[in-house]
């Protein structure tokens, strides 16, 4: 179970890295996207497609890194209410739900995914997008959070035992 939970750990910290390259490269293009539009007055194509989609799959792809050092934001006006026994009770019950919840979306992402991959869409745009791509980053992000949930669990156990 150690090395299921360091391959997590790990793999959470890879994608928080993506994912602050993707906002890097979002702010990039954004950047070069307004130098051709005001300096050069050149029209720009892909460059808002691109920073939304990249923006979207940062949030995604780095939502298990963000689970991974409890940066989430948390509500714990009950947990500081209640006795030890409870708040161990509390915190399995919302790590499940919240496991369930990102299982379901992880299996509904990839069903969107495959479909529009198997079918060839594209965005709506003149960049064209395949739009497999934009859509890959949810599946992955979810399923991600879903295996950085199972290594919490792990740890939660650990500190009861």
């Amino acid at each position: 179970m150690r090395g299921f939970k360091l391959f997590v750990e790990a793999v959470s910290k890879l994608f928080g890295l993506v994912a602050i390259l993707l906002l890097v490269a979002a702010v990039l293009v954004v950047n070069q996207m307004v130098f051709v539009r005001y300096v050069l007055n050149g029209s720009t194509i892909w460059q808002t497609e691109f920073v939304t989609y990249s923006i979207v799959a940062a949030t995604f792809l780095g939502s298990p890194y963000v689970l991974l050092l409890k940066g989430h934001v948390r509500v714990d006006l009950i947990e500081n209410a209640v006795g030890d026994n409870a708040k161990i009770a509390l915190r399995l019950i919302s790590d499940v739900l919240s496991l369930v919840f990102c299982g379901l979306l992880a299996w509904a992402g990839w069903i969107y995914f495959h479909e529009a991959f198997a079918e060839n869409w594209t965005t709506d745009t003149v960049w064209a997008l395949p739009l497999w791509i934009p859509l890959l980053p949810m599946p992955v992000g979810f399923g991600l959070l879903c295996l950085q949930f199972i290594a919490d669990f792990l740890k939660l156990e650990e500190e009861l035992q």
